[in-house]
C-alpha cells in the first residue's frame, strides 16, 4: 500500500515548509581611532509585536436535500444543509526577538470548536500556544501546542485553496501539544518532538504517563520542489496504539499552473483488555491542481481517495468498510484580504452511506457552497 502512495508521490513532484530561521544579533565595538577602517556593524536586532486574524462565513447546500443529522457530510467544518453557517474568527498574536518566538493564536466559533475537540469553555479557543528558543541559527526548540505538521490542508481557511476539507485532514491529526526541536541543514530540514496523545492538550488522569512521537523531513529545491515526509506515533488515550506516515509535496510548474500532492496511512492496533488486537488501516492520497490565470482569480481541483476497508472512519459502525473518492473544483476570487470562494463537490461512496431527502441510501452526493473569508 506505501509504495503505491509513494509512486503517485513521485509522479506528481513535491512540498516543503520552510523552517523559521533568527540569526544571532552581533554588534562590533571599533575603538574611535580605527572606526573609519571597520566593516559596518549589524542593527542590533529589536523586539517586534505582530497582530494578524481572519472571519469566514459560508453558506451549504447538499443536493440530496437530506434530513439525517449528519447532513451527508463526512468531512470536517462544513456540516450544515441550506443555511447560513458563521466559520471562525481568529487572532495571532506573535512576538520575536532576536532568538526567542512566542505565539498566542485563538480562535472563536464552531471552526475552532471542532479544531479542539477534546476541550471546553474557552480552552477550546486555543488553536496555538507556544515559545520558541533559537540558540543558533540552524536549531529551534519549541514548548507548547501546535497545529500538526501532518497534511497539505490546514485550520485556518485563507490559507486553504478549496473551503470544504479533505477526509484525510478530518481523519488525521489536528494538533500537538509538548517539545519538539527544528534543525536546517542546506536544502533540508527535521524536527524532531515528544508530545501527548494527538489531540490532547490536556490527558484525563490515568493516562498522562503515554506519549506521541513525532517527525518530519523537509526538502527544498527552489519553486520546482518542496517535499515533506511526516510521522506521527505512540499511544492514545483510548489504550490504543498507532502510526501515521504522510508525504506531502508541492511543485510549481509556471508562473499560472502549480501542483500539491498528499499521501497518508494510519495503522491501529485497539486494546481488548488483555494485549492489542492485529493492526488495522485507513489510508489515502489527493492531488491538486492549481491554476491562476490573474492575480485576483484562481482554480483549484481537488481529487481525493480514501480507504476505510476496516470501518475505523467514514463506515465506522457499519458491518462493512469501504472507500470514497471526492472532486472539489473551486474558484478563488481576491479583493486585497477578502477571499470570496463558491465551489462545487461531489463524493462518490463504495457502498450507500449518503441519503436522499427520504431517507434512501445512495452511494453519492453533491453540494454547493460560497464561502467568504477576510484576513488581516
Amino acid at each position: 500500500m506505501l509504495r503505491n502512495i509513494f509512486v503517485i508521490a513521485i509522479l506528481f513532484g513535491g512540498s516543503s515548509q520552510a523552517f523559521s530561521q533568527i540569526s544571532e544579533a552581533k554588534v562590533e565595538i571599533v575603538p574611535k581611532d580605527t572606526a573609519a577602517n571597520a566593516p559596518t556593524p549589524v542593527e542590533e536586532v529589536k523586539p517586534v509585536t505582530t497582530i494578524n486574524g481572519s472571519v469566514d462565513v459560508y453558506y451549504r447546500f447538499n443536493f440530496s436535500n437530506p434530513q439525517n443529522p449528519n447532513y451527508n457530510n463526512y468531512t470536517s467544518f462544513t456540516n450544515s444543509q441550506n443555511r447560513f453557517e458563521l466559520g471562525m474568527a481568529t487572532v495571532k498574536l506573535e512576538h520575536k526577538t532576536a532568538r526567542f518566538d512566542v505565539v498566542a493564536d485563538l480562535g472563536f466559533g464552531k471552526r475552532a470548536q471542532e479544531f479542539a475537540y477534546n476541550d471546553q469553555g474557552i480552552l477550546a479557543a486555543i488553536k496555538q500556544l507556544y515559545v520558541s528558543y533559537s540558540p543558533k541559527p540552524w536549531l529551534k526548540l519549541t514548548a507548547g501546542s501546535w497545529a500538526t505538521h501532518i497534511g497539505y490542508e490546514v485550520l485556518d481557511p485563507q490559507l486553504n485553496r478549496n473551503y470544504s476539507m479533505s477526509y484525510m485532514f478530518t481523519n488525521g491529526p489536528f494538533s500537538h501539544t509538548g517539545v519538539r526541536a527544528d534543525f536546517t541543514s542546506g536544502k533540508s530540514g527535521f524536527m524532531i518532538g515528544i508530545a501527548n496523545p494527538t489531540d490532547f492538550r490536556y490527558v484525563p488522569s490515568g493516562f498522562i504517563n503515554k506519549k506521541a512521537f513525532i517527525a518530519q523531513y523537509s526538502y527544498a529545491a527552489g519553486d520546482a520542489l518542496h517535499l515533506f515526509l511526516n510521522y506521527v506515533g505512540g499511544q492514545n488515550v483510548d489504550t490504543s496504539k498507532s502510526s501515521q506516515f504522510d508525504l506531502v509535496a508541492t511543485s510549481k510548474l509556471s508562473s499560472t499552473f502549480s501542483l500539491g500532492f498528499n499521501a497518508t496511512v494510519n495503522n491501529s492496533k485497539k486494546w481488548d483488555g488483555t494485549k492489542n488486537e492485529s493492526a488495522k488501516n485507513w489510508w489515502g492520497s489527493a492531488l491538486y491542481l492549481n491554476l491562476d490565470p490573474k492575480p485576483w482569480f484562481g482554480l483549484t481541483l481537488r481529487g481525493e481517495y480514501f480507504s476505510d476497508k476496516n470501518g475505523l472512519k467514514v463506515y465506522s459502525g457499519l458491518p462493512y468498510g469501504g472507500s470514497v473518492f471526492a472532486t472539489t473544483l473551486s474558484a478563488n476570487f481576491k479583493v486585497d484580504g477578502f477571499i470570496f470562494i463558491p465551489e462545487f463537490r461531489l463524493d462518490n461512496a463504495q457502498h450507500e452511506i449518503f441519503t436522499d431527502h427520504n431517507g434512501v441510501g445512495q452511494k453519492s452526493t453533491g453540494s454547493f457552497i460560497l464561502a467568504a473569508i477576510y484576513a488581516f
